[in-house]
């Protein structure tokens, strides 16, 4: 069943699905499926496999939780065919629940005191006959030793046995939930006297939305609002209804479910009651809750998934290769510390110059960062973006101008949580004895060399690209990072000679232990020389070695093919192309001509069928190739260094540092990412921001709008558009209740003019944003 449904929502066919998951029952990971289990799985790439491993987890937690259920009723004697049935169809686990919470044990309640007291008979009496007046006929179940003592108790009683009756009515919650969904609005205010403390929340004073189609980085910040104590945040069931009507449409449903044709027959007016307390006593609190839970596990995912996004666009950005660079980290008051790691990352040279207030030695760190590129052959100059680094950007600047022999390029990059690597203890293991302060130059001169080996480094949330990151599921949070990490790590490749054991430990069947263990062994016996030298590993058995040797890569060893993608497992369909050209596999490897010529076709086996054997020739063409980008950096204007700096109308070159929903923040090196809102990124309608950049792309912007007073930039993409122009978007984030902008809800822009500064940037997420950037 879990097959079939899991098949009919990717649409594949259910062999395939079968195949995959054996795999991944039996420990393979879904980067070692798309790449090496293509003949099982009939090509299911990554991404599918990703749906399928989430949904199979979801399915199968569902299972176990229906089976759960179906062993209470089932004890409690109340399993019927009808109800098994029913539970057995249940589409989600929310249908599951809805179904269950009759049968659910639950503490005493006050329908089941009025029902020990034997009320049952009249809340059935006057349901089923409202002709009947009420008083008269609960006069009968007037007895005081059972807690009854007069006509009113009586009929309380009775009402409170319908109202949990019909509140445990899995189809007319359902009904219920449905209206809602379609029709319900969040809405929030701030919280009388809270008006100062709660400014970054001032969008969010008096506004009201529909539920259904708010954007994450809205409910988020609205939610987060409310549990500082700033915003009290509810759910309108009934937004057209004006101020002084307190009726329900929901009442109506209730109503039409129970067949109920309230008119004015005695018992209708307590009737009229009963339905109004179901919803708004047991119903409405209890669908709140729920439907603000499902709210908040949607805009969650969404958020995890921007997080996840920008995550892979920073491992994946270009490395800049194995060249000698200094990185420096910038410092006023501290000074600015730098480090020098070689082709290999080894840290070759350290030291702390302080060519800024109050200690002023500008002209003796001239000196020292020139000696230091002479003697070390410095090739890049790698500048930490935090503070004080436009400063040391402009000594850098002047260090090159004086000496010409030295043809180092310098680059700035991003320093987020390289203060977080130089406090660990992977720091420490792999830095022992160097000063903390000098740990954080390291890491920045690493990751120009290699982002993705450095960055792995550090705990994804430090990196500082997510969206209200501490607001979601950290578990959930944190299982989505590991596995964009480990598509990453292994897309790309891992010299198993040179990877520290935090990048080891992402590559597909290994774990902290075992890529400790492959360097100790590295360490003992020197480069690894032939990808079966693995299997002496402690620890590393057959399986480990089936998922990791095809993602970890030997030059110069005993076997060419080991510097490649190819597996291991499929060196045998490399010998029969040996056989078959007349070359040998260092004359094969890189020959385009020969390649191209070969047919796949012509080398399947009963084991390798033709989309393994057309990505061995495809990878002969070019073995061990990046799929990252060729490296690029972006050069920052002169003369514009902090925000006093910036003119409205200026063009200038940035880098995208983090894309959110609603647009994009550029660095252009003034201390503070200024907002691309999504209505100023192009002329063309997009849905997403990621559809036109990504994290650590190079653009230029122009700047529309300053604001130094909020730190606050707002830059277009359009470099036509003029400042000051009445602007068509951005209102998204800024409706009031009642108002409302062309861009509703998140949805895609088509217009020309950027949104002003106030309204683009003015929701709580463009303040988390800005104020990330400063830490």
């Amino acid at each position: 069943m879990i097959i079939e449904k899991i098949a009919e929502e990717l649409s594949v066919s259910p062999q395939q699905v079968n195949a995959a998951v054996n795999l991944l029952d039996e420990g393979a990971t879904v980067p070692f499926i798309a790449r090496y289990r293509k003949e099982a799985t009939q090509g299911l790439d990554d991404t599918q496999l990703r749906r399928l491993e989430s949904r199979l987890t979801y399915l199968r937690d569902m299972l176990d939780r229906r089976n759960v259920i179906l062993k209470s009723i089932d004890e409690q004697g109340k399993l019927t065919d009808v109800l098994k049935s029913k539970l057995m169809a249940a589409e989600n686990k929310t249908e599951l629940e809805d179904l269950y919470l009759p049968y659910k044990p639950k503490r005493r309640t006050k329908g089941q005191i009025a029902i020990e007291a034997g009320l049952t008979p009249l809340a059935d009496s006057l349901f089923n006959d409202p002709n009947q007046d009420p008083e008269q006929t609960a006069q009968a179940f007037v007895d005081a030793n059972k807690g009854v003592a007069d006509v009113k108790a009586a009929l309380d009683g009775a009402k409170y046995i319908l109202m949990e009756r019909f509140a445990e009515d899995a189809a007319l919650l359902q009904k219920i939930r449905a209206h809602l969904n379609k029709n319900a609005h969040i809405k929030s205010q701030v919280v009388a006297g809270m008006e100062k403390q709660a400014a970054k929340y001032s969008d969010y004073f008096e506004h009201s939305e529909k539920l259904a189609s708010v954007p994450s980085h809205r409910a988020l910040a609205m939610f987060r609002g409310r549990n500082e104590g700033m915003l009290q945040v509810t759910m309108d069931a009934d937004p057209s209804n004006d101020a002084n009507d307190r009726s329900s449409f929901c009442e109506q449903i209730i109503a039409d479910h129970l067949d109920l044709r309230l008119a004015n027959r005695p018992a209708d007016s307590w009737l009229t009651q009963v339905v109004q307390w179901t919803w708004r006593v047991k119903i409405l609190l209890s669908m709140e809750t729920e439907l603000f839970g499902a709210l908040r596990e949607r805009a969650e995912e969404e958020a995890i998934q921007v997080f996840a996004k920008n995550l892979n666009d920073l491992l994946m950005a270009a490395p800049a290769g194995a060249k000698v660079t200094m990185g420096l980290d910038p410092g006023l008051r501290t000074g600015v510390k730098v480090a020098i790691v070689d082709t290999t990352g080894k840290v070759v040279a350290t030291n702390t110059i302080f060519p800024h207030a109050p200690q002023n030695q500008w002209d003796k760190s001239l000196r020292t960062l020139a000696n230091l590129c002479q003697q070390h052959k410095v090739q890049l100059i790698s500048i930490g973006n935090g503070t004080g680094s436009r400063e040391t950007d402009k000594l850098v600047g002047d260090m090159l101008k004086a000496n010409s022999a030295i043809k180092a390029q310098k680059i700035m990059v991003s320093e987020a949580g390289a203060s977080v690597y130089s406090a660990s203890e992977l720091a420490s293991n792999e830095l022992p004895g160097m000063d903390v302060s000098l740990r954080g130059a390291v890491s920045i001169a690493r990751r120009l060399q290699d982002p993705l080996a450095e960055l792995v480094k550090i705990e994804p949330k430090a990196i500082g690209v997510g969206q209200y990151q501490h607001d979601v599921s950290q578990s959930h949070l944190g299982r989505s990072l590991e596995r964009v990490i480990e598509d990453c790590v292994n897309a790309v490749g891992v010299d198993v000679n040179t990877a520290s054991p935090a990048l080891l430990s992402h590559v597909s069947g290994l774990n902290r232990t075992l890529a400790h263990n492959i360097v100790a062994y590295r360490d003992q016996h020197g480069a690894f020389a032939d990808r079966r030298d693995l299997l002496n590993v402690e620890r590393l058995g057959p399986k480990a070695y089936e998922q990791c040797a095809g993602f970890l890569r030997i030059t110069d060893g005993n076997n060419p093919l080991d510097a490649s993608a190819v597996h291991p497992e499929a060196y045998p369909v490399v010998n029969k192309i040996v056989e078959h050209t007349a070359k040998a596999v260092n004359d094969l490897i890189g020959n385009r001509d020969v390649l191209r010529a070969l047919s796949p076709d012509t080398f399947v086996d009963d084991r390798y069928g033709v989309p393994t054997v057309t990505d061995i020739i495809s990878e002969l063409e070019k073995p061990g190739r990046d799929p990252r980008p060729e490296f690029k950096t972006a050069t920052f204007k002169e003369g514009v260094e902090t925000l006093n700096d910036l003119k409205v109308g200026m063009i200038l070159e940035g880098v995208v540092s983090n894309v959110a929903n609603f647009g994009a923040f550029v660095d252009v090196g003034v201390h503070q990412d200024g907002l691309v809102h999504i209505s100023a990124m192009t002329d063309k309608f997009i849905n997403d921001p990621r559809d036109v950049v990504k994290a650590g792309d190079i653009v230029k912007v122009k700047v529309m709008e300053v604001d130094p007073a909020r730190k606050r930039i707002s830059f277009s993409m359009r470099l036509d558009d003029q400042p000051g122009a009445p602007s068509q978007g951005g209102k998204s984030d800024n409706n009031r209740a009642g108002k409302k902008g062309p861009r509703q809800t998140g949805g895609g822009q088509r217009h020309k003019q950027p949104a002003p500064v106030n309204s683009a940037m003015g929701s709580a997420l463009a303040d988390a944003f800005a104020k990330a950037k400063q830490k």
